[in-house]
C-alpha cells in the first residue's frame, strides 16, 4: 500500500532533527514512521521553505519527504500560506501524474485544500486529520485570532467533501458534526507517544532540592502559561520551569516573554520561575523526568503530546479539562483535571499532588500504562490503517465511526 501525507507547512525532518518541536510535526514524523514499520510506503509532501533543500528525503526505511515548490523558498508563517496553495496542489498532481498513491491523508486545513484540489482531479481517496479546528479557535482568541477570514468556511467544506475525516478527540467529533460532518465518516485516532524515548528510567535534568513543577509549550497566550505561573503563589517552595519559546538570544526581547516575567514579579514568584527558551527534542525526556509535576493548562487543546510523554516518563500530569485532555488524563487516575483559566485550582492541584508522594507514584505508574497500552505508535498506526481501510471500501461498506485499539 502505499500513502502520500500532505504537511504543507509542519515538515516532519524539523520534528527529527529536533528543531522544531510542534505538534504537527511531531505528529507526522512519527505517523509516517509508524505506517512505514507496518509495512505501508509513505511520501510526505511539504512546502519548500530553504532553497538548498533537496527535492526528495529519505528518513528512514519506507517513507520520503518531498519538498513541494510552492510560494518563494523561504520561511513563511502559515497564515499567509493560503494562497500558495493552488500551486501546491498542481505539483502534487504533477507527482502522482506517474505513481499515484492508494491513498492521500492531509494534515492541517490548508493541506487540505491542496490535497483535495488534486486528490479530486486524479481520483484519488482524501482523507483529513485537521489538528486543530478554526471555529474552536476563533471561540477562545477572538480578535487575535490570525487565522485568513476563509479558514472556516474552507474547513466546513473539507469535512463534507474528504471521504473520511480523522479527529484525534472526542471533543473534536463533536466540533464536527455541529459543523455538518457525516458521522459515518469520521474516525477517531489520537496522537501518539514515543513509548520507547519517553520512559520513567533514563537521564534527569539537573535540579536542586526544591519540588519542581513543569510546563512544556509554545509561548502562546492560549497555552496558560500565564496561570500556571500565577498559581505558584499558592504552591510555596516550589519552582516552576517552563520550557517553550524563542532561543536563549532571544529572551530578553521576546513580547510574550517579558509578558511572562511581569506577570511572574507581580506575583511575587519570580525568583521561582525560570523560563527557559527552546528545548530540543532530545532534551525533552530528561527534563520530564526531573518534574515532580507537570501541568498543562492552555485554553483549548486539540490533542496535546506533552501530556502522553509526561505520562510515558510516569509524571502525574495536572491539565486543564479541555479538547483531547480530557481523553489523554484520567482525571485521579493518571493526574488530575482543572478547570481552564483558572490559577487557584491549578494551585490546589498542584499542592496536593506534592505533598503527596504516594499519590504521586501511584498515578505516574498509571501514566506509564496508559501511554503503553493506548497511546503507542503502532497503536496509532494502526488504528489509521483501519480508517484507511474503510475509506477505501466499496460505497456503503463500514461506514461508521471507528475508534482506534
Amino acid at each position: 500500500m502505499r500513502v502520500d501525507l500532505v504537511s504543507e507547512h509542519a515538515s516532519p525532518l524539523a520534528a527529527i532533527r529536533g528543531a522544531d518541536s510542534g505538534g504537527q510535526n511531531v505528529h507526522v514524523a512519527a505517523l509516517a514512521q509508524a505506517l512505514a514499520r507496518q509495512g505501508v510506503e509513505v511520501t510526505v509532501h511539504t512546502r519548500r521553505d530553504d532553497p538548498d533543500l533537496p527535492r526528495h528525503v529519505a528518513i528512514g526505511h519506507g517513507v520520503t519527504v518531498h519538498h513541494v515548490d510552492a510560494g518563494p523558498a523561504r520561511a513563511i508563517p502559515k497564515d499567509a500560506l493560503l494562497p500558495h496553495m493552488g500551486t501546491f496542489a498542481r505539483r502534487l498532481l504533477e507527482d502522482w501524474g506517474t505513481t499515484p498513491p492508494d491513498l492521500v491523508h492531509a494534515h492541517f486545513w490548508m493541506s487540505g485544500i491542496a490535497a483535495m484540489a488534486a486528490g479530486r482531479e486524479a481520483g484519488i481517496p482524501v482523507v483529513q486529520t485537521f489538528h486543530a479546528l478554526g471555529v474552536v479557535k476563533r471561540r477562545h482568541q477572538g480578535a487575535a485570532d490570525t487565522s485568513p477570514d476563509a479558514r472556516v468556511a474552507h474547513e466546513a467544506l473539507l469535512m463534507r467533501r474528504a471521504d473520511r475525516v480523522i479527529a484525534t478527540c472526542s471533543d473534536e467529533v463533536f466540533e464536527l458534526l455541529r459543523q455538518g460532518a457525516d458521522r459515518r465518516r469520521v474516525s477517531v485516532v489520537p496522537c501518539g507517544v514515543d513509548t520507547d524515548r519517553f520512559t520513567p528510567p533514563g537521564p534527569v535534568d539537573p535540579r536542586g532540592d526544591r519540588p519542581r513543577v513543569l510546563v512544556v509549550g509554545r509561548l502562546v497566550p492560549r497555552k496558560g502559561v500565564d496561570d500556571a505561573i500565577r498559581a505558584m503563589a499558592l504552591v510555596p517552595g516550589a519552582e516552576l520551569v517552563v520550557a517553550g519559546g524563542p532561543e536563549a538570544a532571544c529572551m530578553r526581547t521576546d513580547p510574550e516573554v517579558r509578558r511572562l516575567r511581569r506577570i511572574a514579579r507581580g506575583a511575587g514568584v519570580a525568583d521561582r520561575v525560570e523560563l527557559r527558551g527552546a528545548v530540543g527534542r532530545d532534551e525533552m525526556p530528561a527534563l520530564l523526568r526531573s518534574a515532580d509535576v507537570v501541568v498543562c493548562a492552555p485554553w483549548y487543546e486539540p490533542f496535546g503530546i506533552v501530556p502522553l510523554e509526561a505520562m510515558a516518563c510516569g509524571v502525574p500530569v495536572v491539565a486543564a479539562r479541555v479538547g483531547g485532555l480530557v481523553d489523554t488524563v484520567v482525571h485521579e487516575v493518571t493526574g488530575l483535571h482543572v478547570p481552564p483559566r483558572d490559577p487557584r485550582a491549578i494551585g490546589a492541584a498542584v499542592r496536593a499532588l506534592l505533598e503527596d508522594p504516594r499519590r504521586r507514584i501511584m498515578m505516574g505508574s498509571a501514566g506509564v500504562h496508559r501511554a503503553r497500552t493506548r497511546f503507542d505508535w503502532s497503536r496509532v498506526a494502526a488504528g489509521t490503517l483501519e480508517a484507511y481501510a474503510r475509506t477505501m471500501a466499496p460505497a456503503g461498506a463500514g461506514r461508521r465511526v471507528g475508534v482506534a485499539p
